[in-house]
């Protein structure tokens, strides 16, 4: 995360290409996220245990991952039983796949701050009391307002599909 770095370190690379940076991964997160050109993916587990994905608008701000769910959408729900998820998404250049724990943020100040950025992607988000609202959403996202989780990132892979190509999986503390 910004100015975090792996604890571990995997080249994942079958060709004999070096290990990705970190900072090429974060970099692209940062000059890409939020953007409505790019989609990302939630991943979470039911209550049958069975995988669920659901797309969503993602933020990486100050080193961290952050999405947006209508409380009672299947991934909120799910989330609420079981945290555990990742988030994937195509980036300029690099595939990254996020795994971690997903915890709903209702301080006022996070809040504010992640509006903001959202509406300079284009979302015209405003806070109402513990989340977000605003004259619309993805069309699957149901009634306002709509939580905000920022996920907390154990270990990330990413596969480079542009030269200096690798695959390489970060390990982050807890």
């Amino acid at each position: 995360m910004a100015g975090r770095e792996p604890v571990e370190v995997t080249n994942l690379d079958r060709y004999g290409n070096p290990a990705l940076e970190w900072s090429r991964a974060e970099r692209a997160l940062t000059s890409s996220m939020p953007s409505p050109a790019v989609t990302s993916f939630l991943g979470t587990v039911g209550p049958d245990g069975r995988p669920s994905a659901a797309g969503v608008g993602a933020v990486w701000r100050d080193g961290r991952l952050y999405f947006t769910s209508g409380p009672g959408a299947r991934k909120a729900r799910n989330l609420a039983r079981n945290p555990a998820c990742t988030l994937s998404t195509r980036l300029e250049g690099i595939d990254l796949v996020a795994e971690g724990e997903a915890e709903r943020v209702t301080d006022e100040e996070t809040l504010a701050d992640l509006a903001a950025v959202y509406r300079r992607a284009g979302w015209p988000a405003e806070v109402d009391g513990a989340g977000f609202t605003a004259p619309f959403s993805a069309p699957s996202a149901g009634p306002p307002p709509w939580h905000l989780y920022r996920i907390r990132i154990r270990t990330v892979f990413g596969v480079a599909g542009v030269e200096p190509y690798g695959a390489t999986r970060w390990r982050f503390e807890a």
